[in-house]
């Protein structure tokens, strides 16, 4: 079976995620080697090192300093976060940085996992694929006409990291 894009479309945005962009997908069921655990252990890590360039999308989850310089140095992932697997490896997803993104666990990981879930047997599956490593829903992403102050000085600090990292 295979379910429509307007269906899928309308099936997100039911879930509160209208602005989450969905990409087709050919389920390759895949048997994950005995280290995958180890190795996705190691790319987490890597993943939240990579998040600097993210600052913006960050500051938008209303961390503390604390939480943020644990995620950005790839320390420890903050409270009622997630990483997710645009492609799921059990699906034939690859275990590459690219094929990750970070969004709130609730509510949003868990209305992945139902939307996701809802289309287990079909030929074709709609699978979430926001444009940055972070998912944050747009209508949480804008700090008003004055700016976010919050924001300008995460992005200050991850700028920082990253140039910091460059250098050694």
């Amino acid at each position: 079976m295979k379910i429509s894009e307007t269906n899928a479309i309308a099936r997100i945005s039911e879930l509160g995620m209208d602005d989450m962009p969905l990409v087709e997908y050919t389920p390759v069921p895949t048997k994950l080697p005995t280290d995958w655990f180890t190795k996705y252990r190691e790319l987490c890590h890597k993943f939240m090192e990579s998040l600097t360039d993210c600052a913006t999308e960050i500051a938008f989850m209303n961390l503390s300093q604390n939480e943020f310089m644990a995620l950005v140095t790839g320390r420890a992932l903050p409270r009622n976060t997630s990483i997710r697997w645009r492609i799921p490896i059990t699906l034939g997803g690859e275990m590459k940085i690219e094929n990750m993104f970070l969004c709130r666990t609730f509510p949003h990981s868990h209305r992945l996992d139902r939307f996701i879930l809802e289309q287990a047997g079909n030929d074709t599956l709609w699978l979430p694929n926001p444009a940055r490593a972070i998912y944050v829903p747009t209508h949480t992403a804008n700090g008003g006409a004055g700016g976010n102050a919050t924001s300008d000085r995460l992005a200050q600090m991850a700028a920082q990291i990253a140039n910091d990292n460059s250098l050694g």
